[in-house]
């Protein structure tokens, strides 16, 4: 697409490019060149991304984010994160450290759990989980 520039009170006819924006999707795909997209690698159709589109965790969220203060004590961890391990702990019998170690060898949890990215560390202590 051209575009007419006008400089001063004399008009030219010099034309510049315009660049169109980037759609948001993959604007959002370039936030970080370094990090493997779970999307990207891992079956859409495994039973646990198919469990996860069946949760409405935007009510989860509302629900249980209410009981939450952001000015008071530490700061929360996101609720699909925690409702997603307290799940997975359950629905797999493994202990808070079996949990958290086998978490970060699991793609589908890491999603299950709301993760975008692949992460290679634990997203908190098993110490953290509580009961």
């Amino acid at each position: 697409m051209l575009e007419l520039q006008e400089s001063g009170n004399k008009p030219s006819k010099s034309w510049r490019k315009m660049i169109p924006n980037k759609p948001q999707k993959e604007a959002e795909r370039q936030e970080d060149l370094f990090k493997t997209r779970l999307e990207d690698i891992i079956d859409m159709s495994h039973e646990m991304v198919r469990l996860a589109g069946f949760i409405d965790w935007d009510t989860l969220d509302r629900e249980y984010g209410a009981a939450y203060h952001e000015s008071k004590g530490r700061p929360g961890h996101p609720t699909r994160l925690m409702a997603g391990l307290h799940y997975i702990k359950e629905a797999f019998g493994v202990s808070d450290e079996g949990l958290m170690l086998h978490w970060v060898e699991n793609p589908y949890w890491q999603y299950f759990c709301g993760m975008k990215y692949f992460e290679h560390k634990p997203p908190m202590s098993p110490t953290s989980l509580g009961k």
